[in-house]
């Protein structure tokens, strides 16, 4: 394709990923998270952040990506910490990473990005928090 520009024309987006029991995560997304949550009519369900939404399915043989599925802006992080560790969940640390005693990896203070810190839903999927 040399000399012609396309594009792909939409009318919206979202993204979606999968989890190994649905009614499990359910009960995470809405009664741990907080989170806005309501089922499809296809066996998956929907969390509402914000003006998006994102698919979650169940999938048997379900494997949690190695990589973060979802991310939360939150505009206190330290607030959030105390959320999640108030509702048992606790945050994931990872090798080599320059975590403080709280399992946040400070960016905005070094000028190397946002603040940032990561946990995982039942399924293993990883999500993280962002400090705006």
């Amino acid at each position: 394709m040399t000399g012609v520009a396309h594009m792909l024309t939409t009318v919206d987006g979202f993204s979606g990923f999968s989890v190994d029991d649905i009614d499990v995560a359910l009960g995470f997304y809405r009664d741990t998270l907080g989170l806005d949550v309501s089922r499809d009519d296809m066996g998956g369900l929907q969390l509402h952040i914000g003006g998006t939404h994102v698919f979650v399915y169940p999938k048997p043989d379900h494997a949690p990506a190695s990589f973060t599925v979802l991310n939360f802006v939150v505009p206190d992080i330290d607030a959030a910490v105390d959320e999640l560790e108030a509702a048992g969940v606790a945050l994931e640390r990872y090798p080599g990473m320059p975590h403080d005693e709280r399992g946040v990896m400070r960016g905005r203070a070094a000028g190397r990005g946002p603040d940032i810190a990561w946990f995982t839903d039942p399924a293993g999927n990883i999500f993280a928090i962002i400090g705006e």
